[in-house]
């Protein structure tokens, strides 16, 4: 590859590293908190953020540089191609609103399993991942359905990512098997201490597994008795999504 080729892609990351440093509690950065966090010369900084701000990627304010209106064309763009149906966002916030957690929607990506909607649960302690948070697929409830028609290759990649190692491949296939059997699946405390979780499958048109529907919350509030009521209720859900047809970019990935 040639040099000028690496120097484009060298600026491109670079531009891409200042628009990460927007962030809603950091709306507003400034040329001094640019070169602080990337560590790039001040004349490098003001080119880029020039660059960007022509393309309408920022938006030169008096207090610093703001996301720009250029983006909004794309997050239109985003919205109309990951957004999920109304009816399903509503089924989501109902049975937030009915069982008081919090709602998951994820989807399998490689050996990750990626947040693609949710619902914040209404009580001052809950568990909250954001949209497009990717956690890991050697434990949790949601792991446990999603991985239903895994390849052996792919949990035996997924293990070597645990803290256990490659032996960690026959307790997926044990969870697995469970949550095959009973419809759902449970965990609790298996990622993050104090944190428990019910998740069902959503079935593609295919039959297999696309996503898993998930409520999750801490671990005091997920006894016997709430379990089974959430099981169920996510499983009345988690079945009316199938019925329907879910269609998502990353089911076809």
């Amino acid at each position: 590859m040639s040099t000028e080729n690496d120097g484009g892609v060298r600026s491109v990351q670079r531009a891409l590293d200042i628009l990460t440093l927007l962030t809603e509690d950091r709306p507003v950065v400034s040329i001094r908190d640019v070169t602080e966090a990337t560590g790039l010369a001040k004349t490098t900084v003001i080119r880029l953020v020039q660059t960007l701000e022509q393309n309408g990627l920022l938006w030169g304010t008096r207090s610093g540089y703001m996301a720009g209106p250029g983006l909004w064309r794309w997050t239109h763009l985003a919205r109309s191609s990951w957004e999920l149906p109304p009816e399903t966002r509503r089924q989501m916030r109902d049975l937030g609103s009915r069982q008081r957690e919090t709602v998951n929607l994820y989807m399998r990506r490689d050996v990750f399993r990626v947040c693609v909607a949710q619902q914040e649960s209404p009580q001052p302690l809950r568990h909250v991942v954001h949209v497009g948070d990717e956690l890991p697929l050697w434990s949790g409830a949601s792991s446990k359905v999603l991985l239903r028609d895994a390849s052996e290759a792919l949990l035996t990649r997924i293990a070597r990512t645990s803290p256990y190692g490659e032996g960690h491949v026959k307790r997926l296939r044990e969870w697995i098997g469970e949550a095959a059997h009973d419809g759902w699946a449970v965990s609790h405390g298996e990622r993050e201490e104090g944190l428990s979780a019910v998740a069902v499958p959503v079935i593609g048109r295919s039959g297999a597994v696309v996503a898993a529907l998930s409520l999750s919350g801490p671990t005091v509030r997920f006894g016997d008795e709430a379990v089974a009521r959430f099981a169920a209720d996510l499983g009345d859900v988690g079945r009316q999504i199938s019925e329907r047809g879910f269609d998502h970019p990353l089911s076809t990935g």
